[in-house]
């Protein structure tokens, strides 16, 4: 009787140093970049002194679920949970779901622009076959175009995407609520990503908290001037007190 011969897939898959980090596709417009780029400078914050958390942005995510595992899918931004924020204390080039104990990412976002790119098709069906809990279409300026709504969010249920109501929308198994809000941002309006904590409230970003201590301070000073000026009025001088 021969033995069984247990085939090992795992020692024939390629190494992250053997794959690209992208495509090298360049974006069709500066949202693509900038949106993802604060949402995670945003979680930078909120999340400071978590490491067990990796976001990146227009990354491929190589997995071994599609035709081929050398061919990435490549989300505008993703996020994973359970996973070093550096690996082994370097930056990664791509993100290799079998190098990452099976972790596939939790949330991927995929923003819809001039050019479609199967956001509501071929994208859709990779994530879903892939495991992504939730996946959310940012499509402000083309949802008329392709019969959708501007912000879309699906779930995970039994193995289907479900579309999901509600915005901000919470996402308990992240612990974060995802919405829109309109925003100048360096004199620029413009509608930007947010995070939102469970009751709704909006994170703020690192400009609006500046913003605010600067307030803070302002007002401060104002209010020893005039305690200052009245001392003076009273014949006090505030320099002695």
């Amino acid at each position: 009787m021969k033995a069984m011969v247990l085939f090992d897939q795992r020692k024939y898959l390629p190494t992250s140093d053997e794959l690209p980090c992208s495509d090298d596709t360049p974006v069709d417009n500066e949202d693509q970049n900038f949106l993802p780029n604060f949402l995670l400078f945003l979680l930078e914050l909120i999340w400071s002194q978590r490491h067990d958390w990796y976001f990146a942005v227009d990354m491929g995510v190589y997995h071994a679920t599609g035709k081929s595992t050398t061919v990435p899918v490549i989300p505008d931004g993703f996020l994973s949970l359970g996973v070093p924020r550096r690996k082994n204390n370097k930056s990664r080039r791509s993100y290799v779901v079998w190098e990452e104990n099976d972790i596939v990412p939790i949330w991927t976002l995929e923003m819809v622009s001039h050019t479609p790119g199967g956001e509501y098709n071929e994208k859709l069906e990779i994530y879903q076959k892939l495991g992504v809990l939730y996946y959310l279409i940012y499509n402000p300026d083309y949802y008329k175009r392709d019969n959708h709504q501007a912000f879309e969010i699906y779930k995970l249920v039994d193995g289907v995407y479900q579309l999901q109501s509600g915005e901000p929308f919470w996402m308990a198994e992240i612990g974060l609520g995802i919405g829109r809000k309109d925003h100048n941002l360096n004199g620029i309006s413009r509608e930007l990503l947010y995070w939102y904590d469970e009751r709704g409230t909006r994170y703020l970003s690192a400009d609006e908290i500046a913003e605010i201590e600067k307030q803070r301070a302002d007002s401060e000073k104002l209010r020893a001037e005039r305690l200052a000026q009245r001392l003076r009025e009273l014949g006090e001088n505030p320099d002695d007190l």
